[in-house]
């Protein structure tokens, strides 16, 4: 799930300029994401995801990490795309819903990337995903993305990367 994890921290970290929804409305006056989702951060840190994919791959290899699931180049694309894309679909409801950037949305806040890091696996690579990611599996990433999502935003809060500690 690194892949997954990694393209947020680098979107917020990196991102700025035009944003992905071009200032466009929703047919209810919102914006469709708003001014936080931009095309730099969307890149940026799609790219950071397949970077660390990749040395994730090296590392395998050059330490014999057999216990790790194998990935594959098609398999780290996907996990930080989908991140990124279950995180656009979380901005799109929550200007539904009238929240705005960076309102805090419990659960969903925490579970979007891998929402869209699994429905992309499922998609694209069924039987990576098949393999890879077994229950006991799901069930550590359904447990550590909270606390992995809480820790790395307070550190782009208290770097000045975030306006908010969610």
């Amino acid at each position: 799930m690194l892949p997954a994890y990694v393209p947020n921290s680098v979107a917020a970290a990196l991102g700025g300029g035009h944003p992905i929804d071009g200032g466009r409305s929703f047919s209810d006056g919102r914006r469709l994401f708003g001014d936080g989702k931009t095309y730099r951060g969307f890149f940026a840190g799609v790219a950071g995801g397949i970077l660390v994919g990749v040395l994730q791959i090296w590392l395998q290899g050059a330490f014999s990490l057999s216990m790790l699931p194998a990935q594959t180049l098609l398999s780290i694309i996907l996990l930080a795309t989908g991140a990124l894309l279950g995180d656009l679909a979380k901005s799109f409801f929550k200007r539904r819903l009238g929240k705005a950037s960076g309102e805090r949305w419990p659960v969903a806040d925490q579970y979007d990337l891998v929402a869209g890091a699994l429905l992309m696996l499922a998609v694209f690579d069924l039987p990576w995903l098949i393999d890879a990611v077994t229950l006991p599996v799901l069930f550590w990433i359904l447990v550590l993305t909270p606390i992995l999502h809480k820790t790395a935003n307070m550190i782009g809060y208290l770097a000045g990367v975030k306006d908010v500690p969610w």
